[in-house]
């Protein structure tokens, strides 16, 4: 039996039913962003996308700590 996601990815199912867009997406869109800094990415994808603080918040801590390799 899976284990249910932890952390950031446990927003994802969610984010994807509410928003309609596969997370990859969400990442490309994160990483093709000229913004680097987690709360302006975070407050971009508010602002521009129409994502709440808390979705927002999840896919830029998931994305930026994918990148960094942790």
């Amino acid at each position: 039996m899976t284990e249910p996601a932890k952390g950031p990815a446990s927003y994802f199912p969610s984010i994807e039913a509410k928003h309609g867009r596969p997370i990859a997406e969400w990442k490309d869109l994160i990483r093709s962003s000229p913004l680097s800094k987690h709360m302006e990415l975070v407050a971009w994808l508010k602002t521009e996308h129409g994502l709440g603080h808390g979705h927002a918040n999840a896919l830029v801590a998931h994305t930026l700590a994918e990148d960094s390799g942790m």
